[in-house]
């Protein structure tokens, strides 16, 4: 299952796919992936709805993921409606991260799960065939392992260290993405302890999109455009 320009998925996702943007690579993913992390903004004292408001106001900026690692509380789920809706309005991708529940409740464009998650295979017969579906992988043969013929997407990382996991996977470095390229031809993300100042070395190492939590702000994110091709 492939997730291309053409693919018909939700509205919004359909709608920001469309038109050949030079936002979105050639196997029709966005170049940026930013990721809304609550406890990183949180240690920053910087609110989820004004970075929400920030992305979704960024014309080369078409998807963004909500990432909360602690209980989803009631206050929590409001919270990710609220920034639904912010992205919604201007046609911006909503993922949620592992919580296939709170995607279908918010009629979320895309779920995002990990290795410490339920499969792909499990996830799909939960969200259906409509829904975008991310993977995360670690090494070739997570990457290799036919789990991720069911993702729209595969994720590769951490590419540098990172501080936004408790407890990180192994670096995997530039030759890691060269080398997960190799291995897979569904749209690549690469993610970890990635910045303006090597977004670009992954890029051009194989990846189509990078994906960023703590490289991001609201004050830098005109600056991301530069990536667009």
């Amino acid at each position: 299952m492939g997730f291309g320009v053409t693919v018909v998925r939700t509205g919004a996702q359909s709608e920001a796919s469309s038109g050949g943007s030079p936002l979105w690579g050639a196997r029709g993913f966005p170049t940026v992936y930013p990721i809304i992390d609550t406890a990183h903004l949180a240690r920053l004292g910087v609110s989820v709805t004004a970075l929400a408001e920030s992305i979704s106001v960024a014309d080369h900026i078409r998807i963004a993921q909500y990432r909360h690692k602690g209980r989803f509380t009631r206050e929590r789920f409001e919270e990710a409606a609220e920034v639904c809706g912010i992205l919604h309005r201007t046609k911006t991708l909503f993922v949620i991260n592992d919580r296939a529940d709170i995607a279908m409740a918010l009629r979320a464009d895309g779920l995002h799960v990990g290795q410490d998650d339920l499969p792909p295979s499990e996830v799909r017969r939960l969200i259906g065939e409509t829904m975008l579906l991310g993977y995360s992988t670690h090494n070739s043969a997570q990457l290799s392992h036919e789990e991720c013929q069911l993702a729209d997407y595969v994720a590769i990382g951490p590419v540098f260290a990172t501080g936004s996991k408790a407890n990180p996977d192994p670096v995997v470095g530039l030759h890691g993405v060269a080398e997960a390229r190799g291995l897979t031809a569904k749209p690549l993300v690469a993610i970890g302890g990635i910045t303006l100042g090597n977004a670009a070395d992954v890029l051009a190492s194989g990846a189509d999109c990078v994906a960023t939590i703590s490289g991001l702000s609201i004050g830098n994110l005109a600056h991301w455009k530069c990536l667009a091709r």
